[in-house]
């Protein structure tokens, strides 16, 4: 992992999660009008989701299943922050006082292609989502 970012090794944006009323038209807003590009997808129907890259590897995560009508607080689900060590990551996060709510555990999500993932999650000061997530090889 390269980043600068040593307490919690490498760093950056992974991805911005948003779960979305419309998810064709905001899959054809992100590619079509923004340039951006599907890296994996995953799911059916109402379980759709999908990652776009930005363009720098950098990630936009759609989810079906979003409520229609205006949202005051927008619809993110989450963001990603990337890291060499979930585990570390996350004791650090718990330590400075944050509500874990997934301890790490290693995922493989059912994407094409496969994505072999660690993960944790916990709520940041205003309940946030916060992911940490490390690439990890099948």
């Amino acid at each position: 992992m390269t980043g600068w970012n040593k307490t919690i090794g490498g760093g950056g944006f992974h991805h911005v999660s948003l779960r979305v009323h419309d998810f064709e038209a905001s899959v054809k807003f992100y590619c079509e009008a923004l340039g951006f590009r599907e890296h994996v997808s995953w799911g059916q129907g109402e379980q759709r989701a999908i990652m776009l890259d930005t363009g720098d590897g950098n990630f936009l995560e759609l989810f079906a299943g979003g409520s229609a009508g205006v949202k005051p607080e927008g619809c993110m689900v989450h963001f990603a922050l990337r890291t060499d060590s979930c585990d570390k990551a996350l004791e650090r996060a718990r330590k400075a006082g944050a509500e874990v709510t997934m301890e790490p555990k290693d995922i493989d999500i059912p994407s094409t292609p496969v994505l072999p993932v660690r993960i944790a999650f916990c709520k940041g000061p205003d309940s946030e989502s916060i992911e940490f997530l490390q690439s990890r090889s099948i």
